[in-house]
């Protein structure tokens, strides 16, 4: 119960992470070091590389191989997740603004 709660909040924390970017891109270690610095979820680059499949999966995100690095970049769907408009199955909802 305590790891899917992880994994939905980690879900949000990097759709987050990566609305914050210029292009809305993050690699897969950078997506790494912000979850563990900003939001102390600190799990390997197994669980980061795991959460960014099952998000591509949701259509959240695109995932985008360069060699031995992976890069995610958010999608109109994993946008709407963040605005609340769209409710993805497995990722934490989002606060409401000033709330």
């Amino acid at each position: 119960m305590m790891d899917q709660i992880i994994r939905d909040e980690a879900r949000l924390r990097i759709l987050q992470a990566l609305a914050q970017e210029v292009d809305e891109r993050l690699t897969s270690s950078s997506i790494e070091k912000a979850l563990k610095e900003l939001y102390w979820i600190a799990r390997g680059r197994a669980f980061i590389h795991a959460e960014m499949d099952y998000l591509a999966e949701i259509g959240a995100v695109r995932v985008i191989l360069a060699g031995d690095v992976r890069i995610a970049e958010l999608t109109e769907r994993g946008k709407r997740h963040l605005e609340r408009t769209l409710l993805l199955e497995g990722v934490q909802r989002p606060d409401r603004q000033g709330a």
